[in-house]
């Protein structure tokens, strides 16, 4: 195992990771497999090992295993904490701007669109890594940091902001953000990303200013579609969506009072219809 982890370590550090990363590595593949078992079954069964030495070998990959959890809570009592690196994850800091966007995934992206379009200014938090590094070559400066906490808030520049759209796909999050938004900055209205409809209906409890569920649009899109190639008429085919859009948000509104499987008969559904 201790052969193991230095050989690992060093690769981890030829191919540039920091050293808490090449430990953690190390330590994480240290053990052996359970493909050795099956080695060792077939060299004593060739007569490579006699039963002596694949009983070691056995117990040793057995004992690596078990040493393993142990090893990765020695590394996480040990090692120092991960920080954002200074240089390309900056946490916000006295950011103004016209809207705050918290959250910048595929949802936030293309929210950020006709904003940015349209002349507004948008201070972007983000709490994956990953998302910023690969956001850096198209322009965005995007700041680390969790919306959920009051004073990345505020650094982020919540005060002065005209707006704040929150756009994680994190559903407690999110309800967690508009909770505090909503009580430290009642006079900004606050938009949401909303996972479902029991979402939904949760964040509307909370408050929000308003809130959609992440893939209404889309499929409300596609419906409509589906309809153009099937329904020559254009006006009937306008009527059929306001009619479902009307009535999606009747029984949403309904839900917010009575619960979650409330007003049943405005959803159509595909039971054969029997005759009274």
């Amino acid at each position: 195992m201790l052969l193991k982890m230095a050989v690992i370590y060093c690769v981890a550090r030829m191919f540039a990771l920091d050293n808490r990363e090449a430990v953690g590595r190390a330590v994480l593949m240290a053990q052996g497999g359970e493909f050795a078992f099956v080695l060792y079954a077939a060299a004593t069964a060739a007569g490579i090992l006699d039963a002596r030495a694949n009983a070691i070998l056995t117990t040793a990959v057995i004992v690596s295993m078990i040493l393993t959890p142990f090893l990765i809570m020695l590394y996480d009592a040990v090692m120092p904490k991960w920080a954002p690196s200074p240089g390309r994850t900056a946490a916000p800091a006295d950011l103004r701007a016209n809207v705050l966007l918290i959250g910048f995934g595929r949802f936030g992206q293309i929210v950020s669109q006709p904003l940015l379009e349209n002349g507004y200014s948008l201070s972007i938090i983000e709490t994956s890594t990953q998302a910023i590094f690969d956001l850096e070559p198209l322009g965005f400066k995007v700041h680390y940091g969790d919306g959920a906490r009051l004073d990345i808030l505020h650094a982020a520049g919540a005060p002065e902001a005209r707006m704040i759209v929150v756009a994680i796909d994190d559903r407690q999050a999110c309800l967690t953000i508009v909770e505090i938004a909503k009580a430290e900055f009642p006079h900004i209205p606050v938009l949401a990303r909303a996972f479902d409809r029991e979402h939904a209906i949760e964040l509307i409890r909370a408050d929000v200013d308003w809130q959609v569920r992440e893939t209404v649009e889309s499929a409300l899109s596609l419906a409509s579609k589906a309809l153009e190639l099937l329904e020559p008429d254009a006006l009937v085919r306008a009527q059929v969506m306001d009619t479902v859009r009307r009535r999606d948000a009747e029984r949403l509104a309904i839900q917010v009072t009575e619960g979650l499987y409330a007003a049943p008969g405005l959803v159509r559904n595909n039971a054969p219809v029997r005759p009274d």
